[in-house]
């Protein structure tokens, strides 16, 4: 389970990422790389992690489904994900 804070600090960084996409978008259109350098650090949608919807894990992210690789395990053994059979785990 990850810490609060740093699901805040996630959150946070999401904001400012949907925040100035627009202005970002705008400013590399143009070339201008000193207006994108004055912009805010976690504006860049290269600072956001990937995490797990459930447990907020960082760590064993898949993509296809939105959550950690442990959480599709648990979910899958219980029959919570259509389509998956367990095979050899």
């Amino acid at each position: 389970m990850a810490k609060e804070s740093m699901k805040a600090r996630e959150r946070k960084r999401q904001r400012l990422v949907e925040k100035y996409a627009a202005k970002r978008a705008e400013l590399k259109a143009e070339g201008d790389y000193v207006g994108l350098s004055r912009l805010p650090k976690n504006s860049n949608p290269i600072r956001m992690h990937n995490r797990c919807l459930l447990t907020g894990r960082p760590k064993g992210y898949m993509r296809q489904f939105g959550i950690s690789r442990i959480t599709f395990r648990e979910m899958a053994s219980k029959g919570l994900i259509p389509g998956v059979r367990k095979a050899s785990w």
